[in-house]
């Protein structure tokens, strides 16, 4: 899940000049998307931009949802033989990404991992659904692991898994693809100045109506309520914000999140409430935001610093009787506010 103060870029963007403000909203993806740009020439019809990014979001629907059964993953997931299955350029390219997350963050992040989420009810679950037993949870993993179970080739682009039942789940990636691409359709009609949001990813580009970069906002990770934590400047660049904080279910006194280790099959434990990147696209953002909520501060920022990743993780204070958190920025993340160098935030060594 993804959380974002968009209001707060709104309210910023009322602020500024409203004669070339293009506002578009909607919903795609099973959630909302809002656009903000702004045409200095005054060149284009709002109906015009509108229709673009209809056609763009429509396109990334018919290759990404799960939802669609007659999308291009759901096919492949309703595939039942073991040899290659013909996809798209585009589908390939989510698929490389999906595969270097999910080697660099020790297989946290995980295509595969649908069966874990369905075994633990996320979504459908009734008060009385019994915690998933040991045995079930094993066997749930049989059906989990991207580099054990799918085969990526191109030249012609195909998909292969080596057991028929595998299937591909692109919640926590093709959200951030289709920012990317409604960023890239809007630069094609020659807009500069802009964000994209859908469902808390988004992607700026250019200036706000100020002149300035755009100002972001990263919600506190509370159940109770709706405030900001931390407002950064961001220009240029992707960003996502995964948190556990708004699905989850509690029974015998045990709280079990919806973010699920691939690894271990189950909800993980620890205390980060919510983990923000900052990298290139939002598509990087999107699915490093899912691997290292997954990994937890510890873990996680120790993978952040050695990739150099721009990240933010907010973690509970246990040792407080009060709602407390404690906040954490990695060296990408806070050279990136003091405005050094806008280098890729993920090209250091390996």
């Amino acid at each position: 899940m993804r959380f974002l103060v968009v209001g707060l870029v709104l309210l910023l963007v009322a602020c500024g000049s409203q004669s070339d403000a293009l506002r578009i909203s909607g919903e795609t993806m099973g959630t909302t998307y809002n656009i903000v740009a702004f045409d200095r020439q005054g060149r284009l019809d709002a109906g015009e931009v509108r229709a673009a990014v209809e056609a763009t979001l429509a396109e990334v629907n018919a290759r990404m949802s799960n939802w669609d059964e007659r999308s291009e993953v759901s096919r492949f997931n309703a595939y039942a033989g073991t040899g290659p299955f013909e996809i798209s350029a585009e589908l390939a390219a989510v698929m490389r990404t999906a595969g270097e997350v999910h080697a660099d963050s020790l297989g946290r992040f995980d295509v595969t991992v649908a069966p874990l989420i369905e075994l633990w009810g996320f979504g459908a679950r009734r008060p009385d659904s019994p915690v998933p037993s040991d045995e079930a949870i094993a066997q749930a993993q049989t059906l989990v692991g991207q580099s054990r179970l799918l085969s990526l080739a191109t030249d012609p682009f195909s998909l292969t898994k080596r057991e028929p039942e595998a299937t591909v789940y692109l919640a926590a990636i093709a959200k951030g693809y289709g920012v990317d691409e409604v960023a890239a359709t809007l630069n094609r009609l020659g807009l500069n100045d802009f964000m994209v949001e859908i469902g808390g990813d988004l992607i700026t580009s250019g200036t706000n109506p100020d002149g300035n970069r755009w100002r972001i906002g990263i919600e506190r990770p509370h159940e109770g309520s709706r405030r900001v934590e931390q407002i950064i400047d961001l220009t240029g660049l992707g960003m996502a914000t995964s948190g556990d904080y708004r699905n989850y279910f509690e029974q015998g006194g045990v709280r079990y999140s919806h973010i699920i280790d691939p690894q271990t099959g189950r909800p993980v434990t620890h205390t980060t409430a919510s983990v923000t990147v900052v990298a290139e696209t939002a598509m990087l953002a999107d699915a490093w935001a899912t691997a290292l909520l997954v990994l937890g501060q510890e873990k996680g920022l120790e993978l952040a610093e050695r990739l150099n990743l721009a990240t933010l993780f907010i973690a509970r204070d246990i040792s407080s009787d009060e709602t407390r958190f404690v906040v954490t920025a990695s060296t990408r993340f806070r050279a990136l506010q003091r405005g050094e160098s806008r280098a890729t935030p993920g090209d250091s060594e390996k």
